[in-house]
């Protein structure tokens, strides 16, 4: 089994709903993300998968992100924008544009902060 790995970065503001903190305040995060991939094969020329598609789809669904107010995205606007819901999200765009019978998304790290992250993965 192989895995595979980028990491990628966006910024952006949110803010959480029905919470009591300075969280419930608009504050903005440098976000950084990994996603993993996973595939039993490699092709001809011995890759999973070439980085280069890992990247090019993750920043056309990071710039979704960038530079954005999270709440006011879909489906952000119907559920907190939490680092587990985003990270969830993030996981379901990148598993639509990437899986196939050989490859396929495994988890999604993502991090608020230099010290807080959360993973979505499904078993």
């Amino acid at each position: 089994m192989y895995e595979l790995v980028i990491k990628d970065s966006f910024a952006s503001a949110h803010q959480l709903r029905n919470y009591k903190g300075k969280c419930e305040n608009l504050h903005g995060h440098n976000w950084k993300v990994e996603i993993y991939i996973m595939s039993e094969l490699l092709n001809e020329i011995g890759l999973a998968v070439d980085f280069h598609d890992m990247k090019r789809e993750a920043k056309a669904l990071l710039d979704q992100l960038d530079h954005k107010v999270i709440n006011e995205i879909f489906p952000f606007t119907e559920i907190n924008p939490s680092s587990e819901n985003i990270a969830k999200w993030i996981y379901e765009g990148m598993s639509k544009r990437m899986n196939t019978e050989d490859i396929w998304v495994s988890r999604v790290v993502v991090w608020e902060s230099d010290t807080a992250a959360a993973t979505y993965f499904e078993e």
